[in-house]
């Protein structure tokens, strides 16, 4: 047993690389949980902001479908609370993905939004990336179809581990340090 000699195997790359053909050498795709963790972490500590900022009314308003049938001004209420509540969180994640290449949660938990070849994303994708965001949050269906779709997506090696966001968008979500240094050095 001691005698047998000791094979060292050169592995075929990053899993990036393994399932993205025009991935940069050394590029780590981000696991889901880490995602979903910044995705949530965003979209709390945004609607607390909110919240606070509506006098403390909109979390008793948003869940509060009665509101519906108590007549024309608690119905107008409901329903602008969640324009505000939307028009907000799409604000949120369009605008500091384009400052900053990423949200506020993505940076701490060192996540990247980048092209499959490790390039930043362009100002015009943006928008269309915050957009495909809010369908997260609609009430039960966000959470039970298209959340739990994107994670069992974003698990599969058959889905090159993407939600169906990135497959959209083309983009990938990275480690920000496997990164190549150029992008890098952009990404705030």
């Amino acid at each position: 047993m001691a005698d047998d000699a000791v094979s060292i195997h050169q592995g075929s790359g990053t899993l990036a690389q393994a399932v993205l053909s025009s991935a940069p050498e050394g590029m780590l795709i981000a696991p889901v949980w880490k995602r979903v963790a910044a995705y949530m972490l965003d979209v709390v500590l945004l609607t607390l902001v909110l919240h606070i900022m509506t006098g403390q009314r909109l979390l008793i308003t948003l869940p509060n479908f009665g509101l519906l049938t108590e007549g024309l001004q608690y119905s107008a209420g409901f329903i602008v609370s969640w324009i505000v509540f939307f028009i907000a969180h799409y604000l949120y994640f369009k605008y500091t993905g384009r400052n900053f290449g990423r949200s506020f949660a993505q940076r701490g938990f060192r996540i990247a939004i980048v092209h499959d070849n490790g390039t930043l994303l362009e100002h015009h994708h943006w928008g269309p990336r915050a957009f495909g965001k809010l369908f997260y949050l609609l009430p039960i269906v966000g959470v039970l179809w298209f959340g739990l779709r994107d994670v069992i997506r974003g698990r599969s090696k058959e889905s090159e581990y993407r939600t169906s966001l990135d497959a959209k968008n083309h983009t990938v979500a990275a480690v920000d340090w496997s990164l190549p240094s150029e992008t890098r050095l952009r990404l705030r």
